[in-house]
């Protein structure tokens, strides 16, 4: 059972699609939807795939969860709640219910506070989480990586999945600073890492596989197979690279690895950590 822990997507006009109309992001300002993923994945030989939040709108879940019911094989919806809010626990109560939410993200990278995720008021949001079981996925820029270890140690019981490696300087080539917050990270039995979104981190027009695999050995070496999982963070990728392309370039750089570890990373690890039933 091969499975994609991360894509996204969105509908033009349903919500605040805004960040689409820059420049760079044209090739990506349309409608993506189950049925534009659907024959990607069947060519790369993708058997499941989990959404993830673009909103910080509990009317995307309601609507991720709706997309589940009509398309069998997105096993899985990362949705939001407001950490912040003294709803918090109520709010993730109407969705918990449902076996395909199976997390919850924060847009945290996009926070004027880069210290927004340790702030006092989400700690207390994140402990609603652990509570209750919730998985939580770091959307990150390297310079909020360092916060992962704190957490991890603070929340010892609540699973935590690093996204796109928190977004590394591929095109620079320049491993400095996250590497060695990564492998605190990784110190962390409760935090994985998704091996994701790297192709938009490196050259747009230039990257090949070989600009990757330091950053995935790298990972491989803090975090192992146990807690790797793939993902093509479509149609962000669509940038940079295609499907097709992204899960060929991960096949590439991982290796050598047994077929044990590799069903891990392509699958056996998001199950476990996020509950999926597939």
């Amino acid at each position: 059972m091969i499975i994609d822990a991360h894509q996204h997507f969105w509908e033009l006009g349903r919500f605040d699609t805004a960040w689409l109309e820059a420049p760079q992001h044209k090739p990506i300002n349309r409608n993506f939807l189950p049925d534009d993923l659907r024959p990607l994945l069947d060519k790369a030989g993708v058997d499941r795939s989990v959404f993830v939040q673009t909103q910080h709108n509990l009317e995307e879940n309601r609507w991720a969860l709706w997309l589940t019911e009509q398309n069998p094989w997105i096993c899985g919806v990362v949705g939001w709640v407001d950490l912040a809010s003294d709803d918090c626990e109520k709010q993730l109560e109407e969705f918990t219910p449902h076996e395909r939410f199976v997390g919850v993200r924060h847009i945290t990278q996009d926070e004027p506070d880069d210290d927004f995720i340790v702030r006092p008021e989400i700690i207390r949001g994140l402990k609603v989480l652990e509570k209750h079981q919730v998985p939580f996925d770091l959307l990150f820029y390297v310079k909020h990586l360092k916060h992962a270890a704190t957490l991890g140690r603070q929340l010892p019981n609540l699973p935590m999945v690093i996204d796109h490696l928190a977004k590394p300087q591929i095109k620079a080539g320049n491993v400095a600073g996250w590497q060695d917050d990564l492998k605190a990270a990784a110190e962390c039995p409760n935090i994985c890492c998704k091996l994701s979104g790297m192709v938009t981190e490196a050259d747009w027009e230039n990257w090949k596989p070989a600009d990757l695999k330091p950053y995935v050995e790298t990972a491989l070496e803090a975090f192992g197979p146990d807690r790797l999982m793939y993902g093509s963070d479509w149609p962000v990728c669509e940038l940079a690279a295609s499907y097709q392309q992204v899960i060929d370039a991960l096949r590439d750089v991982i290796g050598p690895l047994s077929e044990t570890e590799e069903a891990k990373i392509f699958g056996g690890t998001a199950t476990k950590f996020y509950g999926l039933k597939v």
